[in-house]
């Protein structure tokens, strides 16, 4: 659990250090490290749940608040989780990076 949540914060800390300088990656960065972050934070909580069992769900441990503020977090995401997964993989891959493949993709997003 210590290791993801040190790889969350160093994503966090990469991509605000990015934008900081005003590198053009930064946007991909950010939307990288919220979608890790958020994930990882998930698995954490849920992880920490499961090792309080029954008392995780009662008022008088904060994990079960922890469980439900990050299950908001991924909630909110919505709609933002496809174009992150999108734009993590122009990191990858020179070709989902053509300007018309993105706007195609966002039209056909926007239609479903």
């Amino acid at each position: 659990m210590a290791t993801s949540l040190v790889a969350s914060r160093l994503m966090v800390r990469q991509a605000a250090c990015s934008l900081d300088r005003g590198d053009a990656s930064a946007p991909t960065l950010a939307a990288m490290a919220k979608l890790h972050a958020t994930d990882a934070c998930f698995r954490i909580v849920d992880q920490a749940l499961q090792l309080h069992g029954g008392y995780g769900y009662l008022k008088d441990y904060p994990v079960q608040q922890y469980f439900r503020d990050i299950r908001v977090h991924q909630i909110l995401e919505g709609e933002d989780r496809l174009p992150s997964l999108l734009l993590s993989s122009c990191q990858m891959t020179s070709a989902l990076c053509n300007p018309c493949f993105v706007s195609v993709y966002l039209v056909n997003l926007q239609s479903v």
